[in-house]
């Protein structure tokens, strides 16, 4: 997991002036970490369990923009305010770095600084595949893709990649990728009867036919 996090850049000295300033934290599913406005003062790596960064909308409307995992950062701030509103999924455990003091560190430490830098070109990386899927794909296509999503990032992490592990509910799912709660369900339904998966317990869904997902996932 280490190799995932802002702490994999850094030597043991390094690593133990940043133990000196974190606090780690245990977090029970649907609770807020922070809401959009909130003054900006701490940065946040997940250790475990699922976290969800959505936006309302000046009509009340939400839009999930992510969902991060162990080794995803969160919190780096333009301004001195969060631009969104950042919620556990699942029970989730965290390490939380005061802003103030992990600045002082990346002055101190440019690996550091680096490393922040590389995570935050991810952040960028994935907000433009979301704005692919918002504005190009059809309902299956966005679905395929998601589940494409979920299994690489579990490989990335050493997890197996299938079954997929879907801990989001059907409403997050449809304001992450654009779409209403029955549409979600039926394409999932849809995806079901036609074998290409198959929905198991504990959050998971088994991709039964790869090349499927793949081809469906590209509009092919």
């Amino acid at each position: 997991m280490r190799s995932l996090t802002v702490c994999a850049a850094l030597d043991p000295e390094e690593l133990r002036r940043l133990a000196d300033i974190l606090q780690t934290s245990r977090v029970e599913a649907g609770q807020t970490l922070f809401s959009e406005g909130d003054a900006a003062d701490a940065l946040y790596n997940v250790t475990a369990g699922t976290v969800k960064l959505y936006k309302l909308l000046p009509d009340g409307r939400r839009q999930i923009t992510g969902f991060l995992v162990t080794g995803d950062f969160l919190g780096l701030a333009v301004n001195e305010s969060y631009a969104y509103t950042a919620e556990t999924v699942t029970a989730a455990t965290l390490c939380r770095f005061p802003r103030k003091k992990i600045d002082a560190l990346m002055d101190e430490f440019p690996k550091m600084q680096r490393r922040l830098f590389s995570m935050a070109s991810n952040e960028l990386a994935a907000a433009q595949d979301q704005m692919l899927l918002l504005g190009r794909k059809t309902a299956k296509e966005k679905i395929c893709s998601f589940l494409l999503m979920l299994s690489q990032r579990a490989a990335r992490r050493g997890h197996k990649e299938n079954p997929v592990y879907v801990p989001m509910s059907r409403a997050d799912i449809a304001d992450y990728l654009g779409l209403t709660t029955e549409t979600v369900s039926r394409t999932f339904t849809q995806l079901k009867t036609a074998g290409v998966i198959s929905l198991q317990e504990g959050n998971k869904v088994l991709i039964s036919d790869m090349d499927a997902i793949y081809d469906m996932a590209e509009g092919c």
